[in-house]
């Protein structure tokens, strides 16, 4: 179970026939109660998909009763036509909910520049609605539906103090903050007030989702959403909240990386011995951000004068430190001390599926990391026919 391993919530994941395999590609997720509280964090580009929008003050709002999803078509950059067709969606669902429009959220993922077949769209609604229950084939289905280039489902579920969360998520290219080309709905039957979420879950996707850069690329759609239903009768302190949904959004966030489009390693950048934690952070991401230093871990060549190149390319005004201070280590070797040649590259391994890249500036106390992958012929080749 996943989604629905809270108590208090019910899902269903259909195929409307959006996608051309006939996959699942649209799902239902839905708030019994009794609380009715919703948090969650948009994409930050300022091209933005009509989903977005139309979340946005639902969202501020703070009470949703369900949560409508597809796959297939990102209804983005699709105008008022699009943002037309996110209120039709909402406006059913809340028909057949027996609630406002305005406390049903929306999310599509897949192609922009497309319109929503909104007749398979309702059909789906209607099917998906018919559909709803609990449990893990229930939760396996709403997972699957919600998927594009994914090749597995991300699901989670945890326990705090008596209180339980569940999440499932998409993404698998275009990972980037702010967020990632995903969308993550959690659940948790915790008793809780939409301040309180939107507390806990603005630091947890920050150290989280925001830590996950694949390939550079910020998505129109990016949307993670939490919703209490408070069936357990159990309130959280606000540690307790912030704990579970940390768990919950790293434990996802981890299999967003797994899954990158092509990728044959996960890779860890750290870097401690920074001035501030944002220093470290943006040298750690300039790192995952460099295409030599992908493609060099795609071919397992410990090469580490990409990775010091590419640690000497942020401003120094961003992160202050003495190029002949930094050490770099591979998998535990130390190939780089003091900004030069350190011990034997032959030595690094660099054939796990994991791995590791530790920078030491030597110029302070915080640290920083960024998840990313690597750089691979497959995701080319991904990427290259999407559309077709």
């Amino acid at each position: 179970m996943s989604i629905t391993y809270p108590r208090g919530f019910r899902a269903g994941g259909v195929s409307a026939g959006l996608r051309r395999n006939g996959s699942p590609d649209l799902g239902l997720i839905v708030n019994d109660g009794p609380v009715r509280a919703t948090a969650g964090v948009l994409t930050s580009n300022r091209v933005f998909a009509a989903p977005v929008a139309w979340c946005r003050p639902v969202l501020e709002a703070g009470t949703a009763h369900a949560v409508v999803v597809n796959s297939a078509c990102a209804n983005a950059c699709t105008g008022p036509e699009g943002l037309a067709d996110s209120r039709a969606e909402a406006e059913l669902v809340g028909g057949l909910m027996g609630c406002a429009p305005e406390q049903v959220l929306v999310a599509s993922t897949g192609v922009i520049g497309q319109r929503l077949d909104m007749v398979k769209i309702t059909e789906g609604i209607h099917t998906a609605h018919a559909a709803l229950g609990t449990g893990g084939v229930v939760d396996e289905a709403t997972a699957r539906a919600i998927m594009t280039t994914d090749t597995v489902p991300k699901t989670i579920e945890t326990q705090v103090a008596g209180a339980r969360f569940g999440g499932i998520a998409k993404g698998a290219g275009m990972l980037a903050p702010q967020l990632a080309t995903m969308l993550v709905f959690i659940t948790t039957d915790a008793v809780a007030t939409h301040e309180e979420l939107q507390a806990a879950l603005a630091p947890a996707a920050d150290v989280t989702f925001s830590r996950v850069d694949s390939d550079a690329c910020m998505s129109t759609n990016d949307t993670v959403i939490v919703l209490a239903s408070g069936a357990s009768g159990v309130a959280l302190s606000p540690e307790e909240m912030r704990a579970g949904l940390t768990e919950v959004c790293s434990g996802l966030a981890r299999q967003l990386v797994a899954d990158a489009e092509g990728s044959h390693h996960d890779v860890l950048v750290t870097v401690t011995g920074a001035t501030t934690e944002k220093a470290a952070v943006a040298v750690a991401r300039e790192v995952s951000r460099s295409n030599l230093v992908k493609t060099a871990i795609a071919g397992n060549d410990p090469n580490w004068g990409r990775i010091l190149s590419s640690v000497g390319c942020v401003p120094v005004e961003v992160a202050p430190f003495d190029p002949d201070q930094v050490d770099v280590s591979l998998n535990g070797i130390v190939i780089c001390r003091g900004g030069r040649i350190g011990e034997d590259r032959d030595l690094v391994d660099m054939t796990p599926r994991e791995v590791r890249i530790d920078i030491d500036l030597h110029a302070g106390d915080a640290t920083g990391h960024i998840w990313t992958n690597d750089l691979t012929h497959e995701y080319v080749e991904e990427n290259s026919a999407y559309t077709s």
